[in-house]
């Protein structure tokens, strides 16, 4: 799967001042408020933002265009690299859709269902739709993108597919075993369906020509792209026609371009930006609870992290609802469990809460035979326990909840050092066996049925994003149980209880902190909401005010 939010970014460590006036457990927190409390910066005039921003990657942008701003480059024009761009803003459609609760609703495709024996799905297709070059979506097209879809790393990788083909109206898939979830996985970007035409002859994606209710009129990568409404002979007068994208690393600036009304919707506030906003009367603040969580992924099979003893010692160092509070100024997004509030099913409000005690921490560390050594850093056997904690900056809040983790684990005598670069380097480290800890924002809701996405993460093999060195019998079954069978209520029930439990005692990865979406929006502009799984800016409903 690919990553949350993924750009460049130049690599560079972190290390955190030491006061010797401050408590020792407050000396991070501490730092967290005093960085929080910084004033709101401004944009310099050379500042590559700006730059983008002002036009210089296209011509400006007209006063009838809704700009967006959000940090996401477009790393390419394959669905499975910038498919999630193309998706919301409305220019490519995938099979299905889901509704803000995660149901599944129609797409492309109008109805759906599963053989009795669950090998073979058949997903009809709704008549009478057109590609933006006024070409048919025809089943034959659509069939060629999903079997494109599924010859590349991707979702389709988590069903045994073993053949997707037309028939008449429908979409056809036969399964090597039942898979569940897979209507699920037609809602993924990865999935999404582009014309014949936009294939070049080697079948590479050389223009993205979709069926949304957008087409795209400009594009300029990795920074920026133009869209204009389909026209339809039904679009009221007030309706946002042109829409503009436009990729902005910076939290900061996006604030300013939102503060000055040179965009109308931007993503990925910081704290400092969310409070310059507030009282501003050109701007109104939306939020909402995402299904995304940021933890500590581990490499539960490195000598330092293997015994769950010291797993459960960093668990118990992280201040959550003080970095909740410091950082993201909203103490009740502290992660007391992996699954947030907003993950109705797999939230189990029973499960005992990850609490923070540091004195508990230094005992389970001196049980593993971990001693503290003169300066104050903890050995055994004559080795060191220094880590390194790969984090980046795509989600502006990562780096400081870094630098917090780092004093937090220090405190019980675990040296940390914090490296700050591209978010490829969390999958990369994965695979090649080096990442030691990497602070990570997952989201759960790439896929709505979370079952999809936990055991890409947390099956026998982990996954790039969850699990590294990390196995557990009881957890796989539970979950290959919930994408097999249907089952009853309760049995799912149950088997999704033992997964977050089985996740709770293990530690895998370490909770830190849910999040809330926040994203400001101009007063020019009526009809903007947030969807919860992120698949749509819905700019089909927005309309000038």
């Amino acid at each position: 799967m690919q990553p949350d939010d993924a750009h460049p970014h130049r690599k560079h460590a972190l290390t955190s001042n030491r006061n010797a006036e401050a408590s020792p457990r407050r000396r991070a927190l501490l730092a967290l408020a005093a960085a929080a409390a910084l004033p709101f910066p401004t944009a310099r005039a050379d500042d590559d933002d700006h730059a983008h921003a002002h036009g210089r990657t296209g011509a400006p942008a007209g006063k009838d265009v809704l700009t967006v701003v959000g940090p996401w480059e477009l790393t390419g024009l394959e669905p499975s690299r910038s498919g999630y761009m193309f998706a919301r803003m409305e220019v490519a459609e995938t099979l299905l859709d889901v509704d803000d609760r995660g149901g599944l609703r129609a797409g492309l495709a109008s109805a759906w269902q599963a053989s009795a024996d669950g090998l073979q799905w058949r997903f009809t297709l709704a008549p009478g739709r057109r590609y933006h070059d006024g070409s048919p979506v025809t089943p034959a097209s659509v069939a060629a993108c999903l079997q494109r879809a599924h010859a590349r790393p991707g979702v389709l990788r988590l069903a045994d597919v073993r053949d997707i083909a037309a028939s008449g109206m429908d979409i056809v898939f036969r399964l090597g075993r039942p898979f569940v979830p897979l209507p699920y996985l037609l809602t993924h970007y990865s999935t999404q369906i582009l014309a014949p035409a936009s294939f070049g002859a080697r079948g590479n994606v050389a223009a993205v020509i979709g069926s949304g209710p957008f087409r795209i009129t400009a594009l300029s990568l990795p920074q920026q792209f133009d869209v204009e409404r389909v026209a339809d002979g039904g679009t009221s007068g007030a309706r946002v026609r042109r829409a503009r994208y436009i990729s902005v690393a910076r939290a900061e600036t996006r604030t300013l371009l939102v503060r000055s009304g040179q965009a109308d919707l931007a993503f990925s506030l910081d704290p400092p930006s969310i409070r310059a906003l507030r009282s501003n009367p050109n701007v109104a603040l939306m939020s909402a609870m995402l299904p995304r969580t940021t933890f500590i992924k581990l490499n539960a099979g490195h000598p330092l992290l293997a015994d769950v003893r010291v797993r459960q010692a960093i668990a118990l160092c992280v201040e959550r609802r003080g970095i909740a509070r410091a950082l993201l100024r909203d103490p009740g997004l502290g992660a007391t469990q992996l699954f947030p509030r907003s993950m109705a099913g797999w939230h189990d409000s029973t499960l005992p809460p990850l609490r923070t005690d540091p004195a508990a921490a230094r005992r389970l560390l001196d049980q593993a035979g971990w001693q503290v050594a003169a300066d104050g850093i903890r050995q055994r056997a004559g080795v060191r326990m220094a880590l390194t904690l790969t984090t980046f900056v795509d989600r502006p809040e990562l780096p400081l909840i870094a630098a917090a983790l780092q004093e937090e684990m220090r405190q019980v005598g675990i040296a940390v050092r914090v490296v700050v670069g591209n978010s490829s380097d969390i999958p990369a480290g994965h695979r090649s066996g080096t990442l030691q800890m990497g602070l990570v924002a997952r989201n759960f809701g790439n896929v709505s049925d979370p079952v999809a996405t936990l055991l890409d993460d947390f099956g026998p093999g982990g996954g790039d994003w969850g699990a590294m060195g990390w196995r557990n019998a009881q957890s796989s079954g539970a979950l290959a149980r919930l994408a097999a069978t249907q089952g009853d209520a309760d049995s799912r029930r149950a088997d999704r209880a033992t997964v977050a439990a089985t996740l709770q005692a293990e530690l895998p990865v370490i909770p830190v902190v849910w999040y809330r979406q926040v994203c400001a929006a101009s007063r020019r502009i009526a009809g903007a909401s947030i969807d919860p799984f992120e698949r749509s800016y819905r700019l089909s409903a927005v309309r000038w005010a």
